[in-house]
């Protein structure tokens, strides 16, 4: 992982808010972390097979088991993200009879991230280059040196924000996250600076 300053922060504070109305908490399950709240959930059947479909797809994903360097880089994680969007709407059709499980609150927390990133990127890509912009010598520095350095940094909180879902997703699944090299891999603990903080009713 990098110790970049987020760009950005994520604004998950309807979901946060929603999801504790509508989660029902069991004191004999599994404690499930997102910003701000935990729930404790009992998954069945048709949620373990979801969750354990998402884990093993996902882990597959390049956005989760590379860095960026170069534009090449980037756009190869926007594409990796696409098809995670895919997978997460798959998969919440699937969830439809179970909207008020923690499952289906995870894809949406991982959905609404990748979307909001997305809106950053094309925020980004319309600001004026605050640097002079080179004529590149490879077709992989297209970008202007400091839109480069923001998309770096808002993929790293996004690639950080989907790994901890992740991980709350393979408690459901009782897997454990395959593949993903251990430089990859973070800590449970959210980044709550790259996070709006939500209003919570008592």
């Amino acid at each position: 992982m990098r110790d970049l300053t987020p760009p950005f922060r994520f604004d998950l504070g309807s979901l946060i808010s929603g999801a504790r109305k509508r989660v029902n908490s069991r004191v004999d399950g599994v404690g499930i972390n997102l910003p701000f709240v935990t729930f404790n959930v009992k998954p069945d059947d048709l949620e373990q097979k979801v969750a354990r479909e998402i884990v093993i797809r996902m882990a597959e994903r390049r956005v989760l088991n590379a860095f960026e360097c170069c534009d090449n880089c980037i756009d190869q994680a926007l594409e990796s993200l696409q098809k995670i969007r895919l997978l997460l709407v798959d998969k919440q059709v699937e969830l439809a009879n179970h909207t008020d499980s923690a499952l289906y609150v995870l894809t949406e927390a991982m959905g609404d991230a990748i979307r909001q990133f997305l809106t950053f990127k094309q925020r980004l890509k319309q600001e004026p280059a605050r640097s002079p912009i080179l004529t590149p010598t490879f077709t992989d520095f297209r970008r202007p040196p400091d839109q480069r350095e923001q998309y770096f940094a808002a993929l790293e909180m996004l690639r950080g924000h989907l790994f901890r879902c992740l991980s709350q997703v393979s408690k459901v699944a009782n897997v454990n996250i395959p593949k993903i090299v251990d430089h990859m891999r973070y800590d449970e603990a959210w980044q709550l600076e790259a996070y709006e903080r939500p209003v919570l009713a008592q």
